[in-house]
């Protein structure tokens, strides 16, 4: 199986199980993940996590955007800062424009909304922040519509992050990962 990379960039105010939950499901699926810091290097989740992280700097930096399959927006307060950065919605727009997969929960479907990509498409994102845009929206944990992966909220990450799983992995091995964490068990 070919080896699948993921991108993540967050700031403070992140959504704590959101990115690290989905980060830890993908990474047991053996998908590379890459975290990055919007703006600085020590950043604090809603809920007290710190973390230390490499700032991303595209320009500076020449990080290669050509090597990930998929970027992962987490939600939390933090898409406020992420939405009004011209960098990060360059990001977005990479990925948009280049056929590759993006997944975002909870608030993070909005910044996707806001851009038009969320147009004709099936989606869900926290209930609350739910808008019209001019797509479908679906109250399910996650949904899977083309390229587009979206998640409710922290309660869905299981079935976000299996989502993404599914999709990069197939299903097969989104089946084995389920069973070494007892998904299915009672």
């Amino acid at each position: 199986m070919e080896n699948k990379k993921a991108l993540l960039i967050i700031t403070d105010g992140f959504e704590d199980i959101e990115a690290l939950g989905t980060v830890a499901l993908l990474r047991r699926a053996k998908i590379e993940v890459d975290i990055f810091s919007l703006r600085k290097e020590n950043i604090v989740g809603s809920y007290g996590t710190n973390l230390s992280l490499p700032v991303f700097n595209n320009k500076d930096n020449n990080i290669d955007l050509s090597i990930y399959d998929l970027l992962f927006i987490a939600g939390g307060k933090e898409y406020v800062e992420l939405e009004s950065s011209s960098t990060f919605i360059d990001v977005i727009k990479y990925f948009y424009n280049h056929d590759k997969y993006i997944a975002a929960i909870c608030a993070g479907p909005t910044i996707l909304g806001h851009l038009g990509y969320l147009k004709n498409k099936k989606y869900t994102c926290f209930k609350s922040m739910n808008e019209d845009f001019n797509g479908t929206y679906i109250p399910k944990y996650s949904v899977v519509d083309g390229k587009i992966i979206t998640g409710i909220s922290a309660a869905g990450v299981i079935d976000f992050a299996f989502n993404i799983i599914s999709t990069l992995k197939g299903e097969e091995y989104s089946e084995m990962v389920k069973n070494s964490i007892y998904y299915y068990d009672k």
